[in-house]
Order: C-alpha cells, then sequence, then structure tokens
C-alpha cells in the first residue's frame, strides 16, 4: 500500500502461492516504516495463534513479531509447557515486557516530537534566547582598588620631598647700597665746607 517514497504495508496470512498484492487469508496489522520510530498496529494474541498453527512469517515479519513480543510469549509457553512456570507467571512477565517496550517507544516518539519541533523553529528564524552575562562580583573591584591603594601612597610619600626641596635664596649683594653712599658723600662734602669756612676765619 502507500504511495512512491511512501510506502505503508499491511501484515496479513497469506498462501505462499498467492501473489504478493494478492488474495490473504488473514488481516493481522498495519506496519509504518516512515515514522520515527515505525508504526506498528498488530493483533497480537491473533499472530501468537497462527504462529502455534505452524505459519512461517517471512524476514521482516519475523522481525516485526519479535519486536511486539509475539515470538517472547511463544517462549514463555514453552516453559509453561515444561513446568517450569505457570500460566499466571507467564502472563505477568510478559505484561511487564510488554509495558516496558511501550514506555520506551513512546519516550522516543517524545524525543523525536522534539527534535521535530527544534528544526521547525530553527528553520523559521526564531532568534534564539541570549542569556546575560554575569554581573561581576564586588570582591575584583575591592581588590582593584586595593592595587591602587599603593601608587597612591607611593604618590604621597613622594609629595613631601617635592615640598621640602630647597627654595633658590637670593644672596645679598655686598656692595655698599646707593642710598648710603650718597649719604657719606654728602657728610664728607659737609666736613670740607666746615673745614673750608674755619680756614677763612
Amino acid at each position: 500500500m502507500g504511495r512512491k517514497k511512501a510506502p505503508f504495508y499491511q501484515i496479513v496470512v497469506a498462501d505462499s502461492r498467492a501473489p504478493r498484492d494478492g488474495r490473504y487469508i488473514d488481516r493481522l496489522g498495519t506496519y509504518n516504516p516512515m515514522t520515527k520510530p515505525a508504526t506498528i498496529d498488530i493483533d497480537r494474541e491473533k499472530a501468537y495463534d497462527w504462529i502455534t498453527k505452524g505459519a512461517q512469517p517471512t524476514d521482516t515479519a519475523r522481525a516485526i513479531l519479535r519486536f511486539k513480543g509475539v515470538f517472547y510469549k511463544k517462549h514463555l509457553m514453552r516453559g509453561v509447557q515444561k513446568g517450569a512456570m505457570t500460566i499466571e507467571e507467564a502472563e505477568v512477565k510478559h505484561k511487564d515486557w510488554i509495558d516496558t517496550k511501550e514506555a520506551r517507544i513512546a519516550a522516543r516518539a517524545l524525543q523525536t516530537a522534539q527534535e521535530k519541533a527544534d528544526f521547525f523553529a530553527a528553520v523559521n528564524g526564531t532568534a534564539p534566547v541570549k542569556i546575560a552575562a554575569p554581573v561581576a562580583p564586588a570582591a575584583p573591584v575591592v581588590e582593584e582598588a586595593a592595587a591602587v591603594a599603593p601608587v597612591v601612597e607611593e604618590a604621597a610619600a613622594i609629595a613631601p620631598v617635592v615640598e621640602e626641596a630647597p627654595v633658590p635664596v637670593v644672596e645679598e649683594s655686598k656692595e655698599v647700597p646707593v642710598a648710603e653712599a650718597a649719604g657719606e658723600q654728602e657728610a664728607a662734602a659737609e666736613e670740607a665746607q666746615e673745614g673750608s669756612s674755619e680756614s677763612e676765619e
């Protein structure tokens, strides 16, 4: 069944001499390999009944029946016939096996759905959520301040040296001030005048 590049199969019981798509005796289920995981819908009890009657499955049908637990039930029923276990124990084991298998298939289907959703989100161009960069803690800032402190202390240590630097002082000239020299000349002139007046007298 199906179409080109999208196959879909029916699991049937047919005469080995019948054509591939010809008449069949009984329909057991369907098989769709295009999904992930593959979708298998089969009647386990009916399949087990045909296996016990001697039906010979093809390679693909055998893999499907083993995947769905039909051959595991056949194995358990053989143990019941040999007296290794009771029919109730066999049924409990078979049910636990089926539940575990179905849970794994459901988990795989959910994973596939999530992968498909992520793919469509990427194809549609949805921008990814950007996580803000973490804020730097206060400790490094304190460390930087502590690292700057020695430089400030060094500058403070240099400052007194600059303040205590000697200031150049202008030395006093040893020459006699002009005002004083002029005063001495006037005194000498007065003495000379007095001397000349005494001599005239």
